[in-house]
């Protein structure tokens, strides 16, 4: 029989346990709670945006900037780890930073281990919105992950991605190299695949993940604990349905839409304000028509003799 566990071990155990959560959360932080991606308020304008070294609306420096990879605004100098010594001060402001990150635009302390970390795991490195194509540069709002495709976007796309991010580019949930039902699905490509297909020789799969994609490698999800819609069109001939009298695709499509606009009460009523409206201009014509008529008849009698314009003036000259 095997040893039984005392207490000592048991809290190393669950310790160990703490300490490899904790190594393993440190690695990967949320992007909406990382600090360079950290909502801030301008000193001057009073314009909330993501956490930046210069206001992208105003341009200003603000008072008390945040170290992009440990968030902190103040350095108490407790370890050695600073690469500018100021003992016995506690530096804030501009004496805290070190450098300006290229990628996510955010000032980093002057912590040697921020200086020397945060530019190969900045989490914007390569942050451009899938829905605008714009960058951190671009826009002054925060960079926030599609919870399903986990592609970047934009505070004014995020919403709007999210909603309609779960629908297939096919019309069926059938695999795209066979005719099989798909049971996996890469929401990147829009596509599903069934379990011989998502087999590829290129992306490996780990132990204990899901299949990767066989097209980009992105790990896979069951459909059916997605949400998961096929693309509906609008217009063609899948959007009639056969009728009693046989028409069918764009015959009932056209049939449809003539049906309900002339069932609409809605619609007579617009079309007997466009009558209205075309007599009117007619009567507006005819009433211009006959007042150009009256007119022409005034001049009609008026003789002004032999003039330049008539061609007979010269004429007179010549006898003078």
């Amino acid at each position: 029989m095997p040893k039984k566990k005392t207490g000592a071990r048991k809290k190393a155990e669950n310790r160990r346990e703490r300490e490899k959560q904790l190594r393993a959360s440190r690695s990967t932080i949320d992007l909406a709670k990382h600090p360079c991606n950290a909502s801030m308020e301008c000193d001057k304008c009073q314009r909330r945006q993501k956490n930046r070294a210069f206001c992208y609306f105003c341009n200003s420096v603000q008072k008390l900037p945040i170290c992009a990879q440990c968030g902190k605004t103040k350095c108490m100098m407790k370890s050695s780890d600073c690469v500018i010594k100021h003992a016995g001060v506690y530096s804030t402001g501009l004496a805290m930073v070190g450098a300006i990150c290229d990628f996510c635009e955010a000032w980093v302390c002057h912590g040697r281990k921020c200086l020397s970390t945060h530019a190969c795991a900045c989490p914007l490195t390569d942050a451009e919105c899938v829905e605008c194509e714009r960058g951190v540069w671009d826009h002054g709002g925060r960079i926030f992950s599609c919870s399903f495709c986990h592609n970047f976007l934009c505070e004014d796309d995020q919403f709007e991605h999210q909603a309609s991010c779960q629908v297939l580019e096919a019309e069926t949930f059938k695999c795209v190299s066979c005719n099989r039902l798909g049971q996996h699905s890469c929401l990147r490509c829009k596509a599903c695949f069934c379990d011989d297909h998502t087999r590829s020789k290129v992306f490996k799969q780990e132990k204990g993940k899901r299949p990767p994609c066989p097209k980009c490698g992105h790990e896979t999800q069951e459909t059916k604990d997605l949400s998961m819609s096929t693309r509906s069109l609008k217009f063609g001939r899948q959007t009639g349905a056969e009728e009693g009298d046989g028409a069918s695709g764009y015959d009932a499509y056209w049939k449809n839409l003539s049906s309900d606009k002339y069932g609409d009460p809605g619609y007579h009523e617009e079309e007997e304000d466009e009558y209205e409206a075309e007599d009117d201009e007619e009567e507006e014509d005819e009433s211009r028509k006959d007042s150009d008529t009256e007119s022409s008849d005034l001049f009609t009698n008026l003789n002004l003799g032999r003039t330049y314009a008539s061609g007979y003036a010269h004429y007179e000259e010549q006898d003078n």
